[in-house]
């Protein structure tokens, strides 16, 4: 069964993304349609797949990562407003029979992700 599945990590801090604000989006014909929105728990996962089953289908998303109240909040020092706020990934599902797996990797000044397992 087909699944999507994100994380954060932080690495200015060495550790997971606790608490971050994260929102789903489907991408279609130049409109975002909000699918959820969560927070990460303490290992900077979400409690559950963001999709999964017959919900999850091959297509465009968006995935939204409020990184820059998430380091306001561990007091990092940043200037205002913050280098990063609303870190936007944007992806393509090919095969949503497969677990689809999109983590994110931050600091204040910079972001990367990848397709994990």
């Amino acid at each position: 069964m087909g699944r999507l599945t994100t994380h954060v990590l932080d690495t200015a801090h060495g550790k997971p993304g606790q608490g971050i604000a994260v929102a789903l989006y489907r991408a279609e014909q130049q409109q975002r349609h909000l699918l959820c929105q969560t927070h990460t728990n303490a290992d900077g996962r979400c409690d559950q797949p963001l999709l999964e089953g017959a919900a999850f289908e091959a297509g465009t998303y968006e995935l939204d990562f409020d990184i820059g109240s998430y380091f306001k909040q561990m007091g990092t020092s940043l200037p205002e407003p913050a280098f990063l706020g609303i870190v936007t990934l944007r992806f393509n599902v090919a095969d949503a029979s497969q677990h689809y797996h999109v983590p994110l990797v931050t600091t204040p000044w910079s972001y990367s992700t990848y397709r994990g397992s």
